[in-house]
């Protein structure tokens, strides 16, 4: 039985009735990484891997929600006045809702299931997903539209200031604009994007090391702050400035003396990242595989060395990827402190690339990874009412 279908039967059995379906991919991210929220470029693509809702109304102003991954229930008031996050998995769906509402959306009631394949945790956009599937859903109950950028802020907005984590545009972005075959490179500023053909030969494999973060925990803002800490700093010699996007690495070497050491590490990874995206695109036009890999390559690093936020496991993935015949490039994804890496492999080299990696990861770690090869798939869509 399909994901689709057999959330419409439990949804049947639990709420009673037929529901309307939808659905939001994760994402992965080949380039780009921690740009996004300096106003920078990123790289991501929507894979096959997806969050579903099946959604009712109700008869009164309450969402009552039940989680089929984690049999789970929650309820969310849309009468409170002053809702709060709880710190669980409910806050993602409750502060899209808040947001909507915000903006003059009249949400109606509703019963709620939802069933995901996104790995929580995984630097996959697990979040990202639930809250651009519920904000669809939410819309649509209401008979109300939004242009799909405003569905991305929003989306962006419930996890910033309601579930506590200043993430930036990226992913809810790319569950939103999603595209078959294609990857989106993205101006984190203006939100122009172009399309990106990825090339037929290569496959997008992702390597969970299964060692588990969160956003909201701290580390991830931490690194928001002490960019936004150099800026300021930076703002005595380039008064223009907005947001690292507008350093180049040229104008920060000039004036390291004048940041703190820590301080320079990080502005020093945003800026070359931001070079890197825009190099590796150009390359990925040109079907320039090498480059394509040195920037993965030097991306890694540059996480690992300036921006700290790689872990043992994730450089061991990476390393063992390395030493692979068919693999273009390989780097960590994501937000960080573990999750996954992505790994460009020549489509006849993936299913010995995932054998040994598996293998020799587990011999490293003592862990199982989880490995999925994914294609680069569509955005936000209603399935339709499954009966």
């Amino acid at each position: 039985m399909t994901a689709t279908k057999n959330l419409a039967k439990n949804f049947a059995e639990r709420f009673g009735g037929d529901a309307r379906i939808f659905r939001a991919p994760g994402r992965v991210n080949l380039i780009g990484e921690h740009t996004d929220y300096n106003d920078g470029f990123v790289l991501p693509a929507a894979i096959d891997l997806y969050t579903w809702i099946a959604i009712a109304p109700s008869s009164d102003r309450t969402l009552r929600v039940f989680s089929e991954n984690l049999n789970e229930s929650a309820i969310v008031d849309l009468a409170d006045s002053n809702p709060q996050p709880r710190d669980h998995w409910s806050d993602y769906v409750h502060g899209v809702a808040v947001m909507l509402q915000r903006r003059g959306v009249a949400v109606r009631g509703a019963n709620i299931a939802i069933y995901s394949n996104v790995p929580s945790g995984a630097g996959l956009s697990s979040s990202a997903a639930l809250e651009v599937s519920t904000a669809s859903s939410l819309l649509a109950l209401s008979g109300q539209s939004l242009p799909l950028t405003d569905v991305a802020k929003l989306c962006q907005q419930a996890e910033n200031e309601f579930v506590g984590a200043r993430v930036g545009i990226m992913d809810q972005f790319a569950s939103c604009f999603g595209s078959v075959d294609h990857a989106i490179l993205l101006d984190c500023r203006s939100l122009e994007f172009n399309r990106l053909p990825l090339p037929p030969s290569l496959a997008m494999v992702i390597c969970n090391t299964m060692v588990k973060h969160e956003h909201s925990g701290g580390e991830y803002n931490d690194r928001r702050a002490q960019c936004e800490e150099g800026v300021r700093l930076l703002k005595r010699h380039f008064p223009s400035i907005k947001a690292l996007r507008d350093v180049s690495l040229a104008q920060l070497e000039a004036h390291a003396a004048d940041l703190p050491e820590l301080t320079y590490r990080r502005c020093h990874h945003v800026i070359s990242e931001d070079d890197r995206v825009v190099l590796f695109s150009e390359a990925l036009r040109k079907d320039d595989l090498a480059t394509v890999g040195k920037c993965m390559a030097d991306s890694h690093l540059s996480m690992k060395n300036d921006y700290e936020i790689s872990c043992r496991e994730l450089d061991i993935m990476v390393d063992l990827a390395a030493e692979r015949e068919g693999v273009v490039g390989s780097r960590m994804t994501g937000g960080g402190f573990g999750g996954c890496t992505i790994n460009l492999v020549k489509t006849e080299a993936v299913e010995q690339f995932r054998q040994k990696t598996a293998a020799d990861y587990k011999r490293e770690t003592g862990i199982d990874a989880e490995i999925y090869v994914s294609k680069a798939g569509a955005g936000v869509m209603e399935i339709g009412v499954t009966k």
